[in-house]
């Protein structure tokens, strides 16, 4: 089986604990307005590979990711499910790697899962990147419904598979206090919950907008500080910590 894969690092350091091989899958169905990958929206593009040839390189530099592990990003890897079980199922069983997902969600499908539980029994760690958590804003962001997103963290917590949020604050989008504290009263339920970052919106990929010929969708719009980070983290804790609080009482 190949899959179709965009691009390769061999040293990152954001990208789940320790140092990670990241392997970037091609094709995504979001059009996230502050994506700075749209070369990897397209499907059945990029370079085609087996799961093989990706962990063979993996093992070339396993001496640096010793304390860390693969991650497969994207684009969006769901949209890929067969070809990175496989990957990640040799990753574990055949070579003792630590498994980490870096997701959208927006492919899972709630009345379907049998490719999902077979997935998530060779994955140590879901990123999941929630985008905005009002409905219609979700809409406007990314093009996509929130649905299926929030069928997924609670697919995750119901599984108890280890999550690690991921959050982008976007001046006058997200960068809000009314949706944060909603964002951490949505994360709050997901019993798996291990970690959360929030990221400040930064605006590099205007650049490869412009190489390519496409408009840049928030031209004109302030980047985030991180300042703008720290605090948009306190709201959503403010938020999850109102959750748990919530939860504990109704027992």
């Amino acid at each position: 089986m190949k899959g179709y894969i965009h691009s390769l690092e061999s040293f990152g350091t954001v990208d789940g604990p320790g140092t990670r091989y990241v392997i970037f899958f091609q094709g995504c169905p979001m059009r996230c307005r502050y994506c700075h990958n749209p070369d990897t929206w397209e499907l059945n593009k990029g370079a085609e590979m087996t799961s093989d040839e990706i962990l063979e390189k993996v093992e070339s530099v396993r001496e640096f990711i010793r304390n860390g592990g693969i991650t497969a990003t994207g684009g969006e890897p769901l949209m890929q499910i067969d070809f990175l079980t496989e990957l990640f199922r040799k990753a574990k069983t055949e070579h003792g790697l630590h498994t980490c997902l870096d997701t959208s969600g927006i492919a899972f499908d709630p009345r379907n899962t049998e490719k999902f539980d077979e997935l998530m029994r060779y994955t140590d760690l879901v990123m999941l990147d929630i985008k905005h958590i009002d409905p219609e804003q979700h809409i406007k962001l990314t093009g996509q419904k929130i649905d299926n997103i929030a069928a997924f963290a609670k697919y995750l917590s119901d599984k108890e598979i280890p999550v690690w949020i991921r959050h982008v604050v976007v001046p006058g989008i997200t960068l809000n206090d009314g949706y944060l504290y909603r964002l951490g009263r949505f994360i709050g339920g997901i019993k798996s919950l291990k970690a959360l970052d929030v990221l400040p919106y930064h605006d590099m990929g205007r650049a490869k907008y412009k190489a390519m010929g496409m408009e840049y969708p928030l031209e004109g719009t302030p980047v985030a500080t991180k300042e703008d980070a720290v605090k948009a983290r306190e709201m959503i804790m403010r938020g999850l910590k109102d959750e748990l609080k919530a939860s504990h009482n109704a027992f």
